[in-house]
């Protein structure tokens, strides 16, 4: 099966015809104002216009009020959310719509419990624990994630071309996901890395 690649953090027109063209299974748009990725609703609405049918359109919330949530899915056409904060399950399925579950994951972190409390995620999306919410584009240690999860499997935290070859053989996720790994600055994306990106991917699995 082909591993799935979402191109996150978009900003520009043009970063999301890129991301469309090298491939990408999916775009997503960053709803969390703190974030220096951050995109309006209405500036989220425009750039999904762009998106062809068949690939998805993510949105990404931290903790946000659920009528926001609400507001964000009447204006953009979100076809998956994406909670990075500290939502519980209850919180995530009210809005009759697929999501992620991000866990930040570092030692401690019990991923087979923290799976078995989101039983209705589409699935979970490990990232690097940094200070605040996000990866902060770092790799965390792969060995942390136990076989046999009851949930399939997004990868994140500093995925680059060179190294997301590794971190599919290693994890086998369904889906990985990048933002900074593909930036030449934070939101703005640099086109040969997304094709990089996208054709490293396509590599590892034809090897798989």
């Amino acid at each position: 099966m082909s591993t799935r690649i979402k191109i996150c953090g978009l900003t520009r027109e043009e970063d999301v015809d890129a991301a469309v063209a090298a491939g990408a299974d999916a775009v997503g748009f960053v709803l969390y104002p703190p974030s220096p990725r951050y995109v309006t609703p209405q500036r989220a609405a425009e750039l999904a216009r762009r998106v062809p049918p068949f690939v998805d359109v993510v949105g990404l919330f931290v903790n946000e009020a659920p009528d926001t949530v609400r507001a964000v899915c009447d204006v953009v056409p979100v076809s998956l959310l994406q909670f990075h904060g500290d939502e519980t399950a209850a919180y995530c399925r009210q809005f009759s719509r697929p999501w992620l579950r991000a866990a930040r994951v570092r030692p401690g972190l019990d991923l087979v419990e923290f799976a078995r409390a989101f039983p209705d995620a589409r699935g979970l999306l490990l990232d690097a624990f940094v200070e605040g919410y996000g990866g902060g584009g770092h790799v965390f240690d792969w060995t942390l994630i136990p076989p046999g999860l009851p949930a399939f499997l997004v990868l994140s935290g500093g995925l680059t071309a060179a190294n997301v070859g590794d971190a599919i053989r290693h994890v086998r996720p369904v889906a990985v996901d990048v933002s900074s790994g593909v930036e030449m600055g934070k939101g703005i994306k640099d086109h040969q890395k997304i094709a990089a990106f996208v054709a490293a991917v396509r590599k590892v699995d034809e090897s798989l």
